[in-house]
């Protein structure tokens, strides 16, 4: 399944079980209200342990790790060069 499906089933999953455990609250079904914490928790617990979420994570660390790195390299050319400005 890919990761636009697995969000939307999620989603869905998410809302649908929130959905039962307000409705229980509200009219006093235990039973309901517990499906319904279940059935977000479960969804909760998909969304956490996706494979594709957790490799979008990564590549988001992953690509702010090197502009930072890029950052830094410019910023020690831009020193460089007014060092080597002022020392004239």
């Amino acid at each position: 399944m890919n990761s636009k499906n697995e969000k939307f089933d999620n989603s869905k999953e998410k809302f649908m079980g929130e959905s039962k455990e307000v409705i229980g609250k509200i009219t006093g079904n235990e039973q309901l209200e517990l499906r319904g914490k279940l059935q977000s928790a479960k969804a909760d617990f998909k969304q956490k342990t996706s494979v594709s979420n957790n490799v979008e994570k990564a590549k988001e660390g992953i690509a702010g790790k090197i502009n930072n790195m890029i950052d830094r390299k410019d910023a020690i050319k831009e020193a460089k060069k007014a060092a080597k400005k002022n020392s004239k």
